[in-house]
């Protein structure tokens, strides 16, 4: 990061009492191009992983979902898509952004599921439902955003009944070896560049930053079954570029938070 960057200063600082303060300001400042910078920076392939990560829900899953927590859901993508996909499920969507809840809920017009959609503004470490009541849990790049990682996923096991599913897309560090320095000049030199011609420089930043900080794929398995999931899969997409990695919940209780 170059401190001579004015956007350098307003990247979120992860070691930082108000990282989550600053993430959701973040956030809240780049609503409008959110969608167009992901599909601009991915050349499109975004499209194509949250409907491959849900094939991979489809074989965990011992039935139909019929009620849907997706999380971090951002302007709707994957919450849309979850709708059209399970055609009897209602799907709650949560972010802690507002703005980006508003831009969701303006995506109806889009979506032939929408009467099954519902939006909220919440946190995913304190969410506002009853222990059990969901069937499937779902995030697509959140996770690297929600300090501890540990809390979120006992959050999630919480509200899902037994034997439900968890699924979080998130982008990881590539498999191949001789892909991996191809994938972070991209990642940390060429993609902050055009993000900043499309205003996007501090978003850019701090998406090359997260991925630093993002534990192994082995380590989120672990974290996973930890917090109640005791049947665990990761499935790398593109060169191990995403990663979805998918839970069961296990039959027994999972402890209430505190408070």
């Amino acid at each position: 990061m170059d401190p001579s960057d004015p956007s350098a200063a307003m990247v979120p600082r992860r070691a930082s009492p108000t990282f989550s303060r600053e993430v959701r300001a973040m956030f809240g400042r780049i609503v409008p191009r959110y969608s167009l910078f992901n599909h601009l920076t991915t050349g499109g392939t975004d499209l194509l992983w949250r409907p491959r990560a849900l094939w991979e829900v489809d074989r965990l899953l011992e039935a139909p979902p019929r009620r849907i927590l997706d999380l971090g859901s951002g302007p709707g993508d994957l919450t849309y898509l979850l709708a059209e996909h399970y055609p009897r499920a209602r799907v709650v969507a949560m972010d802690f952004t507002p703005a980006m809840v508003r831009q969701g809920e303006e995506a109806r017009a889009r979506s032939r599921a929408s009467t099954r959609v519902s939006f909220a503004s919440a946190d995913a470490l304190h969410l506002p439902l009853r222990s059990g009541s969901v069937d499937l849990v779902t995030s697509a790049f959140l996770i690297r955003n929600i300090p501890p990682l540990e809390e979120a996923f006992r959050e999630m096991a919480r509200v899902l009944r037994p034997r439900g599913v968890v699924l979080a897309l998130e982008i990881t560090e590539p498999i191949p070896p001789w892909f991996r320095s191809l994938f972070h000049t991209y990642f940390d030199e060429i993609m902050p560049r055009f993000g900043a011609l499309l205003g996007l420089a501090e978003s850019s930043r701090y998406l090359s930053d997260s991925l630093r900080h993002f534990p192994s794929r082995d380590r989120v398995e672990g974290i996973l079954a930890a917090a109640g999931f005791p049947e665990v899969r990761s499935r790398p997409q593109s060169l191990g570029i995403v990663t979805s990695f998918l839970g069961r919940r296990g039959p027994g209780p999972v402890a209430a938070r505190d408070g």
